[in-house]
């Protein structure tokens, strides 16, 4: 009787590892999932902004690498309510760094540089090589 109660309680504890680390996984997919709508809301409010030479356009870093910097640069048009979208970037950019913390996210830290040259073309604010 003695030995089949330890073989239930080792039981026990080993579903009870496993269903945190299942839970941790779905935790970190949803997460993940979250992060790419608010990724694609930001985007999207971006391209619904078209340029001409008297908007222009700028950049913003967005993302967070794991080892620090931005993940990349978001080029927009000046036409953009700038204040709304620097707020939607920066809560995006430490939701991001949050979630690296949280699920141990690594990357190749290389520096992710800002653009050199930026402009309109056909209405598109568009990195110029």
């Amino acid at each position: 009787m003695e030995k089949i109660l330890k073989l239930l309680v080792i039981v026990v504890l080993f579903q009870s590892f496993q269903c945190e680390k299942e839970s941790s996984e779905t935790s970190k997919i949803t997460d993940f999932d979250a992060l790419q709508q608010q990724k694609q809301h930001i985007k999207d409010y971006v391209a619904s902004f078209t340029c001409d030479e008297t908007t222009g356009c700028n950049y913003i870093a967005f993302g967070s690498k794991p080892c620090g910097g931005p993940r990349e640069y978001l080029i927009y048009s000046n036409a953009v309510d700038i204040a709304y979208l620097t707020t939607m970037v920066n809560q995006y950019n430490q939701a991001e760094a949050d979630y690296n913390t949280q699920h141990n996210i690594f990357s190749d830290c290389a520096v992710v540089n800002p653009p050199n040259s930026i402009g309109c073309v056909d209405g598109v604010c568009t990195i110029i090589q």
